[in-house]
Parts: C-alpha cells; structure tokens; sequence
C-alpha cells in the first residue's frame, strides 16, 4: 500500500493519497482545490486516480473533487446521507471498495455535519486488522470536530447527540493501533484544541483526548460541546463553502497567470468597483499604503483573513513585497472560492511612490505608546480582535472585545467618534481589523504592533473576563 498525506498549513487542512500496488489503482479523500499533486504522485508509483471522496461537505475550503474527472477517468463516492448535485456513487454504513491488496470500509460517522463518514483502511498484504481511519473530523488530535457550523442550538445538540453514538460506537470500538489521520489538522477552525501532530492513534487519543472523558455521560458531553464562549470565531466566508461544496464547486481549467500592472493601470482598474486591493506585506510596512488597500499579510493565515475582509464575488489586485510570493497566494484565494486576482502591482510600492501616487498611512504604535495614550485620553476606544478563549485570559482593562471574523457584521458597535486603537496577539490580525476600518471610513484608526504578547512581556496590567 501507498499512503501520502498532504497539509495545507494555511487552512490547517490534510488531504490523502491511498494507492494499492497490486492493481495500481488509488484513492484521493478530502481533496484540495489545487490537484496537481495527486496526479504527480499517482505518475511516480505508476498508478492512476481510481476513486475519489470527502469525508464531509467543508465548511472552511473549497473542494476539487470535482476536478478530477474533468482530467480522468475518476469515479467519485460519497456516504449515502450525502446530498450532492454532481454524479457520485453513493456508499452505506459498512459497504466496503476493493482495491488489490487495500480493502477500506465506509464508516457513517456524524456528528460534524449529518452526512460524515470516515474510511477505515485495510492492508491485506500486512494482516486483517485495520491499518488506518481516514477519520475527517469525527476524530482529530486531542480534540473532536465542532457540531455547531450548520445551524442554531437545536442543529447542534443533534449533532452533539450523534457525535456521542459515533465516538461510542464506531471510533472507539476500534484496536488502540490503529492509525488516525484526520482531515482538520492544527490551523483549523474547525476544532478548538486541536494538537500540533498530524496524526494519533485510536490508544492514544482514548487516554489522552480531553473531548473523550466524558463519553460516559452522554448529556454532560452534549453540554460540553454545546459550551462555544471559547471557541474560535469562524469567517464571514464560511457561510457559503459547504453549499458550494454540495453543488459541485466550478472548474477551474486552465488558469493564467494574473498580469503585473504599471501604477498607472493598477490605480485605474483598483478605483472599478467591486475590486479590492490586498497589500500583502507586513503590518510594519502597511504604514504606508495605497488608500483603501487592505492589509492581509502573506503567510499562513493569509486566507483567513482574506476570506474575512473581502466580500463574496470580491475580485483582487495585489500589492507584494516579494513577486515570487505570488502563485501561492493565487491559489490561496482559490481554495476559498475567489478568482483569480486581476493583477499585482509592477515593481510594488517603490514603483508607486516613484510615479508619484498617493499614500495613506496607518500609525503604528508600540505597547507603550498605547499605555501613554490610555492615561491622558479617556475617549480612546481599545478594540481586541483576538479569538474568545484569548480575551477571556487577559485583556487591556477598558477594551472591547470584537473578534476579528465577527467584526465585519457588527461595524455598528464600534464608534466613530473616538480614536480606535485595534489590538491582537501580535499586529497581524490588528492591522487587518484596522485596514478594514479605514476603507469603511473610520478616519482615526491605529495598530498596536506587538499586541497582547508584548503587553504581557512588558508586565503590564490585565483583566480576566
């Protein structure tokens, strides 16, 4: 058997590439938008795609499984609760595909979303127990997938509900050796604790996995995955991946390279509406920016925070410290659902400033310089923008907390009068926030560079909520 795991640190997302030696067939699950891969893979062990699945409809990526049998003959599965507009082959509980020597057994395991399932992966050649659980997110590293994505209170106490019958009855009843790879991996939203390791086993995520203790209890663990106030907050573009993804999400095809734009042409197409300017470089030097540009900082968070701030149908132009930044950040935006940028700026700021264009600013202040601030002016409004389980364990006293994903929709609650000081753990996701505020008017914005990490090392006073 040939298995391959693939992680997209930015959406803490691992896809997977099963392969049988025997007959050279392999299967792709949970599949990112960029297939590429999978194919490369398939050529260097001499095997060709087969079979492909998700475990579950994504709330937080665009999947490419549709892409696949656009480029071959690759027959697509799916759990049979699954609700889906493109022709799939729908499997049951316990239905099982043959592949040579790798035997993998459909698993109906909701709780996530209502249509979850895992496969459970045999390796006839080394013996007839299971090897491995493809487990999507009805187990994950120390921590279980989050009920709560698609609907009120009452959608996720059933999912909670069902969430406790999968773990008791399928995921647990498993030998302590097997295997585990879930789909959501450190970095995504899609839990609240998840562990830094990639993968776990079945033994040791039944000692050490906090979510699990209270299986015994069937409504003390509905309760415990009904308590949200700590979870992360999601992004504003969540709301629509999962009906995408149930639609069929559209194909890319042959992709071209955005163009490189003289300033004149850049300023020209970013003044159209609907077109957003993402500067992609680092707080400290979005000091100085094109006006109304948002900063979104290359890395790995960049399309979280791409996918807060731009609205759906959004198209981009980008603004880059370094070009061979680029074709990562194309296919960033791709896999949560935007198109292709229309541009990227020639030369970057120098090139602006030399053709004499304007420049906003964006002040950028230091712990200190807020603390200054906070003791002569009474009118400063502190806004953290961080997630809930880090306010509630110390703020800036007198802050507001906003977490950045929800601050779009609650722009009313943040004043306009008074100077706006947006705070996070480091200036990453501040300077977003503050970006935000200055393209929806808000005249009197600055950025804490060093944010709550750099108040805590400086000793300085907190509030726990």
């Amino acid at each position: 058997m040939i298995f391959k795991q693939f992680y997209e640190e930015s959406l803490g997302h691992a896809s997977y590439f099963i392969g049988a030696e025997d007959t050279g067939e392999a299967l792709v699950l949970d599949v990112r938008r960029d297939v590429d891969g999978y194919f490369d893979t398939a050529q260097r062990h001499g095997m060709r795609l087969a079979y492909a699945a998700d475990t579950h409809q994504h709330n937080d990526y665009l999947s490419g499984i549709c892409e696949l049998p656009a480029r071959g003959e690759v027959q697509l599965l799916a759990g049979g609760r699954a609700e889906l507009a493109y022709p799939v082959r729908y499997m049951d509980d316990g239905e099982r595909l043959q592949m040579g020597e790798v035997e993998i057994e459909v698993l109906h395991t909701p709780g996530h979303t209502p249509e979850h399932i895992s496969l459970l992966v045999f390796d006839r050649a080394r013996g007839h127990e299971p090897a491995l659980l493809l487990s999507g997110g009805a187990l994950l590293v120390d921590d279980i997938a989050r009920p709560d994505l698609l609907g009120g209170e009452a959608a996720a106490r059933e999912g909670a509900r069902e969430f406790c019958h999968t773990l008791q009855e399928k995921i647990l009843r498993l030998p302590d050796h097997v295997q585990v790879y879930p789909t959501h991996v450190a970095g995504s939203l899609c839990g609240g604790s998840i562990g830094s390791m990639l993968s776990t086993t079945i033994g040791y995520e039944r000692r050490m996995n906090r979510q699990l203790a209270q299986l015994a209890d069937a409504e003390g663990f509905v309760a415990n995955c009904l308590d949200l106030g700590d979870l992360p907050t999601v992004p504003p573009y969540w709301r629509r991946m999962r009906r995408q993804n149930m639609e069929g999400p559209p194909l890319l095809g042959m992709l071209a390279a955005p163009p490189a734009l003289q300033p004149e042409a850049f300023e020209r197409l970013g003044r159209e509406d609907g077109y957003y300017i993402l500067d992609c470089r680092s707080p400290e030097a979005f000091s100085a920016h094109i006006p109304r540009a948002l900063n979104v900082s290359s890395g790995s968070s960049f399309p979280t925070w791409a996918g807060t701030v731009l609205p759906d149908g959004a198209r981009t132009l980008l603004v880059v410290e370094h070009p061979e930044e680029l074709p990562e950040l194309y296919w960033q935006l791709l896999r949560i659902g935007y198109d292709m940028p229309s541009g990227w700026l020639a030369g970057g700021m120098k090139a602006w400033r030399t053709h004499g264009r304007d420049i906003a600013g964006l002040p950028q202040w230091t712990i200190f310089e807020l603390c200054r601030v906070m003791a002569r002016d009474g009118e400063l409004f502190v806004l953290d923008v961080r997630q809930p389980a880090e306010w509630s364990a110390g703020h800036v006293p007198g802050a507001t907390h906003i977490s950045g994903g929800e601050v779009p929709d609650r722009l009313d609650e943040i004043p306009r009068g008074p100077q706006i000081a947006v705070i996070c753990g480091s200036g990453y996701r501040s300077s977003v926030i503050a970006s935000l505020l200055q393209r929806r008017g808000y005249e009197s914005v600055v950025n804490v560079l060093g944010g709550m990490t750099g108040w805590e090392s400086a000793g300085l006073e907190t509030e726990a909520a």
